[in-house]
């Protein structure tokens, strides 16, 4: 029996980790998010998961929780997200490196066995190189939201080399599925061209992704928790089939046969990079088959509306 912390439980990606661990009768599940943008309805309804409201930020918050229980994994997912949310309130950006020490002094405390934590893609900033690299490419980005992300990997590193706190770092890229909210650029997309209503892109669109849908996300990550893999050491998240924001739109449009129209908004000052494309040879390794095709991922989501 494994007990399993997830903070930002009612996420999309945390509440998708929880419904994938639960397939195992073995794990014990507790998820825990303050809902400021997580929803309640995500979480998944199971007597071996149990949702407690907490915000991670706040010691006497989380603390009873982890001592009590006595996690032996902790995924680190609690954090505030979306570029425009990030980019408008950056202070409370910066609050979230209080909950990643708390996280980890409780962990070393506890007994974890393992951290996950989740960095993000936007660490590497403007690309010098493609594909993006976890250990050669350069982190350059000044954005708030990066920087606590960095610091939160640094954290990761610190921790193990004084108190012997095993983690795996994962650098999600552009993930998608049926739970994401429309603060995020698929799901956004999705729900314009399902109702016939114009679709924005900043500037001309030409700014590329790539996107991973939730289950190839999900079955790297529970691999390298399974398989022991990646202990104390980075790992990118992602898919690295390049595509621009434009022809997103378009092929969205197509799929959902639909009758909206691409509209140009001016091009964002900050937070838009123009290129973003993971090295994933150790995902690849993880995974040990072929990830989704976009094509496909998109008509999985349309089969739950």
């Amino acid at each position: 029996m494994a007990k399993i912390l997830i903070t930002g439980g009612a996420g999309f990606i945390p509440s998708s980790l929880a419904d994938k661990l639960l397939q195992d009768k073995e794990n014990i599940v507790v998820a825990v998010d303050n809902l400021i943008t997580g929803d309640l309805s995500k979480v998944p309804q199971s007597d071996r998961c149990k949702f407690i409201k907490c915000d991670v930020n706040k010691y006497n918050d989380i603390a009873p929780i982890m001592t009590s229980f006595q996690f032996d994994y902790v995924f680190h997912y609690a954090a505030l997200v979306g570029v425009k949310r990030t980019l408008d309130n950056p202070v409370m950006v910066l609050e979230d490196i209080q909950g990643i020490k708390n996280v980890l002094d409780l962990c070393k405390s506890t007994g974890v066995k393992r951290v996950f934590y989740s960095s993000s893609s936007e660490v590497y900033g403007e690309p010098v190189e493609l594909p993006q690299h976890e250990h050669t490419t350069p982190l350059n980005s000044r954005l708030p939201y990066a920087i606590v992300k960095n610091v939160g990997e640094a954290f990761c590193r610190s921790y193990q080399q004084e108190f012997g706190l095993d983690y795996t770092i994962f650098r999600f890229f552009n993930t998608y599925g049926p739970k994401q909210s429309t603060d995020f650029v698929m799901a956004k997309f999705l729900k314009l061209a399902l109702n016939n209503e114009d679709i924005t892109v900043y500037g001309a669109g030409d700014q590329t992704r790539t996107f991973c849908y939730i289950d190839d996300n999900l079955d790297a990550c529970l691999t390298a928790m399974s398989a022991n893999k990646f202990v104390n050491d980075v790992v990118n998240i992602g898919n690295d089939e390049l595509i621009t924001i434009f022809e997103l739109a378009k092929k969205i449009i197509e799929i959902t046969d639909s009758k909206s129209k691409i509209i140009h908004l001016p091009a964002l000052k900050e937070g838009d990079m123009t290129r973003r494309q993971p090295d994933l040879t150790n995902m690849k390794m993880l995974l040990n088959r072929n990830m989704l095709p976009i094509e496909e991922g998109i008509r999985r989501i349309l089969t739950t509306k």
